[in-house]
Formats: C-alpha cells, sequence, structure tokens
C-alpha cells in the first residue's frame, strides 16, 4: 500500500486559492467544490483543534503560516481501504516546503506567490513528483532554480 499527495494548496486567511497542485485526476467542477469545502473546513477550525480531519476519503493535514495556510490532501492508492498516511511527517513536509520558500525568496509571503506563481511551481514539482515526495534537502531544491534565474538575468543583459 502506497500512499501519495492528492493535491496542495496554498490559501489566503480569506479563503482565496493562491496556488494548487493536483496530483491525481478530478474535474474542475469536483475541484471547485472540493476546494471550497476543505477550505471552509480548516479556515473555521481554532487554533486550538488539530491540524487534520478527514474529508470525502481524504485525510486533510493543513498548517497555517502568517497569512497563508498551506493544505495537503492524500488517499491510499486504489484499492487500501484505510488511509495509513503518517499526518506528523505531512506537517514536516509543509515545514520543509515552507522553509525552502523562505530560503528562495526571503521570508515567503502572498505576493510572493502571487507574483512568482511559475516559480513556486517550479520549486514544488523539484520536492513533489507524481503525488510522491522525492527531495527534501533545501540546496538540491533550489538549485534548478538559481540556475534558471541566473541564465534569465543573463538573458535581460545581453542586449544592454
Amino acid at each position: 500500500l502506497s500512499i501519495m499527495i492528492s493535491f496542495l494548496l496554498m490559501v489566503n486567511k480569506q479563503g482565496q486559492t493562491r496556488l494548487s497542485s493536483y496530483y491525481e485526476w478530478i474535474s474542475m467542477a469536483e475541484r471547485v467544490a472540493l476546494e471550497s469545502e476543505i477550505i471552509r473546513k480548516c479556515l473555521s477550525r481554532s487554533e486550538l483543534q488539530c491540524s487534520f480531519l478527514e474529508y470525502r476519503g481524504y485525510k486533510v493535514i493543513y498548517r497555517r503560516y502568517a497569512s497563508l495556510f498551506f493544505i495537503v490532501g492524500t488517499k491510499p492508492d486504489a484499492g487500501g481501504e484505510e488511509n495509513q498516511e503518517n499526518e506528523l511527517g505531512m506537517l514536516e513536509f509543509i515545514h520543509t516546503l515552507v522553509e525552502t520558500m523562505d530560503k528562495w525568496a526571503g521570508s515567503i509571503c502572498e505576493l510572493d506567490i502571487m507574483y512568482q506563481l511559475e516559480q513556486v511551481h517550479f520549486l514544488l514539482d523539484e520536492m513533489v513528483m507524481n503525488g510522491y515526495i522525492v527531495e527534501t534537502n533545501k540546496s538540491n531544491v533550489l538549485r534548478p532554480i538559481d540556475l534558471m534565474e541566473r541564465e534569465s538575468y543573463k538573458a535581460e543583459n545581453m542586449f544592454r
């Protein structure tokens, strides 16, 4: 039995999705409904409640950093009856993701995600592939992004 991440959301305190990444096929109508329901559930919980909940077969793990909520949904692969996902391991992954984003952008904020969405997706794609966590070393995750930014800077200054 293997567990994979089904989706990852970055949401502000007003419930607006700033980034969504899905690792299994879900129709757009279903995504919209699922996101709004999960976001509503996560935002309505108090800080005294735990950061795990189960919803429609998903195990949802979330954590709030400043004004952003990082929400991960997991589901067992087809055939698995019970989701054996380690919630604390997923919280650790969320923390590693935030630390990596902090290292990349200084102190990550909602505007960084909004205005540099492509780079945030690159960063996330370096850490999660096909729903499975493949890299957690911050330097290894940031190296390709740094190289792309350096090449882009060279290209911008080529004709000056």
